[in-house]
């Protein structure tokens, strides 16, 4: 599809002065609350940043075997999908990929971070109990004063469910094709809650599939003026992983698509977090609220993606605490202040455990096998913040706010360091990719400032404009896991700058929300053509995003989520021989987004058609090799057999479409996670 984006622009327009022309009754969208933007409570007429959401009947309808099934709803998000539990993430973004991928997002549980920051993997979403999950939270762009590093172009906030004052229990069980068993199960009573997932999955793929296990164990106490609420939140994964499949349209070929090049590529991980939220009020314009936390991850995974096929296991362990002040001035006006703490201990061993096989004589000299790397580092993260609203009108919100990030890392080697094998003996053609730098510390600073406005037209709609700055640290692996002759002071902040505005609100049986955004990031970290990760790149980031969701009659309804984006390189840099500057950033398609046609067809009973459409996007930066896109559809169907029991039905890419999760070109040929076929699931869900 081609398109400009001033026509883009223009239907943008028609579209807001459609809408204002409608009158406005019905559930009011701006009532809606959320909690991820200021850590409490607050409707969406006082928020003055974009905020989407999937609620639990959505999630429950969904019934996601692999998070970008719901994802697929939140406009500007693609949470493309590995093998098994694995992913990468774009949002308002390209797929990010790399050692600090990850760093451009924030991935929350509870508020609390999957990972400490500088240490981020991007896969990390899988330790997040998203199968039981009363809500997620999505802030596209960069986040509030509340979010500090990795804040850039987004954050997600898995969201656990509530304590039920009232006693209950529940049990859902499906079988689906290629061996896909799930077991979930719920039981509560008056301040305590169990939610549990077992998951296996034999696999599409040759030698993959995996074993899953996740729990979420919730206790809350109230008294007076104190409330709190303790969760453990854990995770286990044992993943046999497929990886890319080489081939031109490889996707398309029956004889490819099941193939693992492979076989003996696994991933096994392993997630604890534990927090108290305790909040204590006041008076009736005071709260604060403090939530220390413990986190500890520790995972291990074939390199099959690179040259010799190392293993790695990385790992950390973490205390911090997130305490926030809140106080109401006058009406609808409130300030925040904070400060965040966190302290962690983390370590990342890659030992290849044979020689490289490889026909290139360069690779085999110079990927040797044995330790490339074993390093621990400690870090400490000190965050102060300020948030400010001014209701300035009855119509009229400010809100404004700054935030300080200093991170300090303590780097400790503890191999050979330099660019030797790991017995100290050098390597052909110049020395090892391995280069291992000597202990040393280093620390950077950032500040994050916000101003939002929002103007409320009648009640109901909402105009809403944002400027903000993103930013994120350098991760450790990009510090610290050298190679050639890199050297670690050649790495700093990355920095995003935002500008936003957006119209949301309802009219008559509709809901919407309609947003511009225009996007710099500066200092990009990447990797160049000599394997050096530098930082003085450059990105720009433009694009409209649609949702609406609207009642065609009292028992059908359509929800589309749309997006038109055009993310470009704006640097200098010829690789193989083209200048990049100007081009769209690989893995980055200007189009994107999914509707779905939902007809309640019987009480509490519902089935729903959802087509997921994926756009056109170039596979390599000098933007010579293309994946055309996909459409795929997806049938489910869940319907009231008692009062106390119900059957469900799921039918993913119902026209068996041949497409690729995601598309890749390295090494000089195409490469593809392969989409899965027609699958189906069954289940049933019973509760007392």
């Amino acid at each position: 599809m081609k398109c400009s984006y001033r026509t883009a622009i223009c239907i943008f327009l028609l579209f807001i002065s459609i809408l204002f022309t409608v009158t406005a009754y019905g559930q009011p969208l701006l009532e809606t609350i959320v909690v991820t933007a200021s850590r409490s409570e607050q409707t969406l007429a006082g928020m003055t940043v974009n905020t989407d959401w999937i609620d639990e009947e959505d999630l429950k309808l969904i019934g996601h075997t692999h998070i970008n099934e719901s994802m697929a709803r939140i406009a500007g998000t693609w949470i493309s999908r590995g093998n098994g539990q694995e992913h990468l993430t774009a949002i308002r973004s390209p797929v990010l990929t790399g050692a600090g991928g990850c760093g451009g997002f924030l991935m929350l549980q509870d508020g609390i971070s999957l990972r400490a920051a500088g240490f981020c993997n991007v896969n990390e979403l899988f330790e997040a109990h998203t199968d039981q999950a009363q809500r997620i939270e999505v802030i596209k762009g960069p986040g509030t004063a509340m979010h500090g590093s990795n804040a850039m172009h987004g954050v997600i906030d898995v969201i656990s469910p509530d304590i039920s004052d009232a006693a209950f229990a529940s049990i859902s069980m499906e079988s689906g094709s290629y061996d896909y068993y799930r077991l979930k199960t719920s039981h509560g009573r008056r301040n305590f809650r169990l939610d549990v997932s077992i998951t296996a999955d034999g696999g599409y793929k040759d030698a993959s599939g995996f074993d899953q296990q996740m729990l979420n164990l919730q206790y809350r106490s109230a008294r007076e003026s104190l409330h709190m609420v303790t969760r453990m939140t854990a995770s286990n994964l044992n993943q046999e992983t497929a990886g890319f499949v080489p081939g031109h349209k490889a996707y398309q070929q029956a004889g490819l698509r099941r193939d693992n090049p492979n076989p003996n590529a696994f991933r096994d991980g392993k997630s604890l977090r534990l927090h108290s939220r305790i909040k204590y009020t006041l008076d009736t314009d005071t709260e604060i609220i403090v939530t220390p936390y413990y986190r500890y991850t520790d995972m291990a995974f074939l390199q099959h993606f690179l040259p010799g096929q190392a293993t790695e296991e990385n790992g950390q362990q973490s205390l911090g605490l997130l305490s926030s002040w809140h106080q109401t001035l006058a009406a609808r006006s409130n300030l925040i202040v904070g400060v965040d703490l966190e302290y962690t201990q983390a370590f990342l061993k890659e030992i290849q455990a044979d020689a490289t096989a490889s026909d290139v004589a360069f690779l085999r000299a110079t990927i040797p096998a044995g330790v490339h790397y074993d390093y621990d580092v400690d870090a400490v993260v000190l965050s102060p913040f300020i948030q400010m609203q001014w209701q300035l009108s009855a119509k009229n919100l400010i809100t404004t706010g700054i935030r300080f990030d200093y991170v300090h890392y303590d780097y400790n080697n503890n191999t050979l360091t330099g660019r030797t094998k790991d017995d100290g003996t050098p390597c052909g053609f110049g020395g090892c990719r391995f280069n291992r730098p000597a202990d040393r510390e280093d620390s950077f600073s950032n500040w994050s400032p916000k101003l939002g406005f929002s103007h409320n037209f009648n009640g109901q709609n909402q105009i809403y404009v944002s400027l903000a700055r993103g930013f994120r640290a350098p991760q450790a692996t990009e510090l610290y896991r050298l190679q050639n002759e890199q050297s670690v002071s050649m790495i700093d902040s990355e920095h995003l700058d935002s500008i936003e505005v957006g119209f949301r609100g309802s009219t008559d049986r509709t809901t919407y929300d309609i947003s511009l955004y225009f996007m710099d990031k500066d200092n990009v970290i990447f990797r160049d053509s000599n394997r050096v990760n530098v930082d003085n790149g450059a990105t720009t980031h433009q694009g409209i995003e649609v949702t609406v969701s609207t009642s065609l009659t009292n028992n059908i309804d359509l929800s589309i989520s749309a997006t038109y984006a055009i993310h470009r390189y704006d640097f200098f840099r010829v690789l193989n021989g083209v200048n990049i500057d100007g081009n769209d950033v690989d893995t980055a398609p200007r189009h994107m987004g999914s509707a779905q046609l939902g007809w309640n067809f019987a009480a509490r009973s519902r089935a729903e058609l959802e087509w997921v459409h994926m756009g056109a996007y170039y596979q390599d930066p000098q933007n010579l090799n293309a994946y055309a896109g996909h459409d795929v559809l997806n049938l489910r169907v869940q319907t009231t057999l008692t009062n106390h029991w119900k059957l469900f039905f799921r039918l993913i890419n119902l026209t068996n479409v041949d497409y690729a999760e995601r598309a890749d070109y390295a090494f000089g040929e195409d490469r593809y996670f392969v989409g899965n076929p027609a699958m189906v699931y069954v289940g049933i869900q019973g509760s007392m």
